[in-house]
């Protein structure tokens, strides 16, 4: 497949986790970390925001965190690069090498022409479509291989999510494109 065919396709979020020590003090965190904040009334982990590359990261005292707002792999890079600085200079033990990994890539894509969701629901009668314009305007198709969710919406806007990498988002992409080059 040709790489023009992708050339809407935008990574718009990417979430990471694991763990980067085996505890945390998250009230010494708070306390010695600029932009680190703990409020355990409202959440029960530390929430640690960076401004360049723009990440959040929610930290926990068992060691794991969460980073999510990430746009590219670089961005991940550098942002545990920051995270892991930070919280040596707070005096944690963190490890040598973070045990991070993307859990999930959302990607937006547009198909280019409008989508007519009820033609797609009633072509592909399969139990893995979700579709109830009452409740949202969405299409829901469960994706089972590469396990993917693609959100479609008739102006022809597509969101692909709970890929780990491109590769299984272009390739989710593709199998869309295969059901609904005969309904379009």
């Amino acid at each position: 497949m040709q790489e023009k065919k992708y050339e809407t396709l935008k990574i718009e979020n990417i979430v990471a986790s694991g763990a980067i020590a085996d505890s945390i003090d998250l009230i010494e965190i708070s306390q010695k970390i600029p932009h680190c904040e703990l409020n355990t009334k409202r959440f029960p982990g530390a929430v640690f925001r960076i401004e360049k590359p723009k990440i959040a990261s929610l930290i926990f005292s068992s060691g794991k965190v969460v980073l999510t707002g990430i746009r590219d792999k670089e961005s991940l890079d550098e942002g545990l690069r920051l995270i892991i600085s930070a919280m040596k200079e707070a005096g944690v033990n963190t490890y040598d090498e973070p045990r991070v990994a993307i859990t999930n890539i959302v990607c937006s894509y547009d198909i280019g022409k409008y989508i007519n969701l009820n033609k797609v629901v009633i072509t592909l009668n399969l139990e893995n479509i979700e579709y109830e314009p009452e409740q949202f305007p969405g299409l829901v198709y469960r994706i089972k291989d590469p396990k993917i969710v693609a959100l479609l919406f008739s102006s022809g806007k597509i969101i692909l999510t709970g890929g780990k990498n491109m590769e299984d988002i272009k390739r989710g992409l593709d199998f869309l494109d295969q059901k609904l080059v005969n309904i379009m």
